[in-house]
């Protein structure tokens, strides 16, 4: 099982990593580092992260790493990441 970047999710990603960047580059390319790192393991248990509360679809996951949310959907042979937000609670 491999994972997918969205273009969208590299995109706002890669802003999140330029505004970080401004105050301190070094803690930008640890989040990243880290971040790519969790995504090497994601394949070994694709749905150990909770449901997302946004979708109804149980193979949608939200992944939950140092306040944002990334939002992505398991398929039978693929691990599709789309969203990237920060965190807030459904009200």
């Amino acid at each position: 099982m491999n994972v997918k970047l969205s273009v969208k999710f590299l995109e706002d990603l890669s802003d999140q990593i330029e505004y970080i960047s401004q105050d301190k580059p070094a803690a930008a390319q640890k989040f990243k580092a880290d971040l790519f790192k969790l995504f090497e393991s994601l394949p070994d248990m694709p749905f150990k992260n909770r449901k997302s509360i946004y979708f109804e679809d149980d193979s949608i996951r939200d992944l939950i790493f140092k306040g944002y949310r990334i939002t992505y959907k398991v398929d039978k042979n693929q691990i599709a990441v789309f969203g990237f937000t920060k965190y807030q609670e459904k009200i």
